[in-house]
């Protein structure tokens, strides 16, 4: 006979089964059962401060395990418990990543009364979860547990919701494990058909200038082997988005990195002068394309992609290939002949060589002076740290983007950046889950002065876990993507984009993390050693101008071709040299 036990313990041996070490949660009145039979199971709980700091931990956690096909799990109680959940979900789901989400509700006979606390959170998330449970009694739950891990892990990952009445974790029942998942409406495509893949390869074979594009699913899937050796073989540039980055190592020969909307010039331009572009788990969001009427308007297209329902969505492509990525393109390196195209790829380093004359971080080195940029911080960051096997997490803005364009990332899994959604906030809650996950690599967390403050009581948590983070504010008092748009778009007509901020380094002072502040660039380098050298939380803070802007730039009604380049003269700069931080 199978045991019998409460729904609260089977719950937790359900998770020992689904190999989950970690919980990130918060406690309430509809999950106490729960959180009292987890006392005797040998799983780490991290108290976050606030529920969403629970989802975005437990999401960059998933993330940065991906290789070991580990799923984030967070949990929180009902109602507000569970809707201070769904900015993180809505993360999760448009970032594909897998997370299994738990919430108490109220017992079933109360569902549907208002009881206290109540809320239809399985309503609420459904648009923003890959699939969702609501589970009325104890014996569903280890079913339900099991289905849950293989949707969030397989095909598409993303995330699934479980939410337990309080009777159902009350209540004793047998604990039956099924060993097989049987879900006759979930099949994931594995193999792409061959019939396409002939087609998708003669493509390939009459391209004179083709461009990869690699987007998040190469990572996911595990195939950067792969996409490496499709590259060479064929001899093929390759762009990424930003969730893409990583796939191919920034320093090889035929890595050009981040394409869209705040890519370097000559990724754009190779995009928009391509006769083939072979998009790779990517979904052709409208920060990659620009105008989509004027988008690479000479380029066959090819798409290999798990998930049917992007494909032809926002761009018709000639062939498509649906499928495993990493078993699609083993397939296709089967047939794919060498080739070469040398001439195209001379007129790309031309674009490339353009595009480095215009660069905040060369211009500086060739003319000194004026204030600390933004993009200085970043690159020197990446100098400092790149051959110490580093993560990165951030939040959304412009610093995200200074991240993207000037940390070189070498190896996969090393960014944790929120994308599809464009979450504030995400960076330091990210940089704990990334530090449970990673205590033997150093994490930072870049973040702007704005975001930071979403979820800076995070940072209570990182010293609560011991951890190792090291935390970067851009500081230039003001949401500086807003304003950036409000200067270019809206005649500099500034509102509700002016910051009065507190003193970072007082408040990291308050929660005993050694902080120090930076103001001028020869401070860089020996704040970023002292950060190095204390074993814990550290945070620095740089003052950077308030009107430092990200180039390039394409609106989403531009062709990517048509983008803002770095200006030579920056007078709302420049006039700003010796500043050190307070308001304009």
């Amino acid at each position: 006979m199978p045991p019998k036990m409460t729904g609260a313990r089977m719950l937790w041996e359900s998770l020992l089964r689904e190999g989950v070490e970690v919980v990130f949660g918060y406690p309430g009145g509809s999950i106490m059962p729960v959180y009292d039979a987890m006392l005797d199971y040998p799983v780490r709980h991290v108290l976050t401060r606030h529920e969403q700091g629970a989802a975005h931990a437990a999401d960059a956690y998933a993330r940065t395990l991906r290789e070991q096909r580990k799923v984030g799990v967070a949990m929180a109680t009902s109602g507000p418990g569970a809707t201070n959940l769904v900015t993180g979900i809505a993360t999760a789901f448009m970032d594909s990543s897998p997370v299994v989400f738990i919430t108490g509700q109220v017992a079933a006979e109360y569902l549907g009364t208002d009881a206290f606390q109540e809320t239809d959170v399985t309503g609420v998330t459904m648009p923003i979860t890959k699939h969702n449970f609501l589970v009325t009694q104890a014996a569903e739950i280890p079913r339900v547990v099991r289905e849950a891990f293989h949707i969030a892990r397989t095909g598409r990952p993303g995330p699934v919701l479980i939410d337990l009445c309080k009777n159902a974790q009350n209540d004793e029942a047998e604990f039956v494990w099924p060993e097989q998942v049987r879900l006759p409406g979930y099949r994931p495509p594995e193999r792409a058909d061959p019939d396409a893949l002939a087609r998708a390869n003669a493509l390939l074979r009459q391209a004179q200038r083709p461009v990869i594009l690699a987007g998040q699913g190469v990572l996911i899937s595990g195939a950067m082997a792969q996409l490496q050796a499709l590259a060479e073989t064929a001899h093929i540039p390759v762009a990424m988005t930003l969730l893409g980055l990583g796939a191919l190592p920034l320093t090889h020969p035929l890595a050009l990195g981040m394409m869209g909307m705040h890519g370097e010039y000559f990724v754009n331009m190779a995009i928009q002068h391509a006769d083939l572009l072979i998009a790779l788990g990517m979904r052709f969001d409208d920060r990659v394309t620009g105008k989509l009427e004027a988008y690479a308007p000479q380029a066959r297209k090819i798409h290999v992609e798990v998930d049917p329902a992007e494909i032809n969505k926002n761009v018709p492509v000639d062939v498509a290939l649906l499928g495993d990525l990493r078993t699609v393109l083993e397939q296709w390196l089967e047939v794919v002949e060498p080739q070469r195209h040398d001439a195209w790829l001379t007129q790309i380093e031309a674009w490339r060589a353009d595009t480095r004359r215009r660069d905040v971080v060369e211009k500086v080195k060739r003319n000194g002076g004026g204030p600390l940029r933004g993009a200085e911080v970043v690159q020197r960051l990446w100098e400092t740290t790149a051959n110490a096997d580093t993560i990165i997490t951030t939040g959304v803005g412009q610093h995200q983007m200074w991240v993207a364009q000037y940390y070189r990332f070498g190896q996969p899994y090393r960014l944790v950046t929120s994308g599809g959604l464009g979450t504030m906030g995400f960076g330091l809650p990210a940089g704990v889950g990334a530090a449970i996950a990673h205590p033997d690599k150093e994490v930072w967390v870049v973040e702007g002065d704005g975001g930071f403050q979403m979820t800076q009581a995070e940072m209570a948590t990182a010293v609560q876990e011991g951890l190792n983070l090291k935390i970067v504010i851009l500081n230039n008092n003001y949401l500086g993507m807003v304003r950036q748009w409000q200067e270019l778009f809206y005649e500099r007509r500034y509102s509700a984009v002016l910051l009065h901020n507190p003193d970072f380094v007082k408040l990291a002072d308050a929660h005993g993390i050694p902080a120090r502040r930076v103001t001028q660039r020869r401070e860089v380098d020996a704040a970023l050693a002292f950060a190095r050298q204390q074993r814990g939380p550290v945070l620095l803070e740089f003052r950077v101008p308030p009107e430092d802007n990200v180039f390039p730039m394409v609106t989403t009604s531009d062709p990517l071709h048509r983008m803002m380049r770095r200006p030579d003269q920056e007078p709302h700069v420049e006039r700003t040299a010796n500043w050190a931080g307070a308001a304009p």
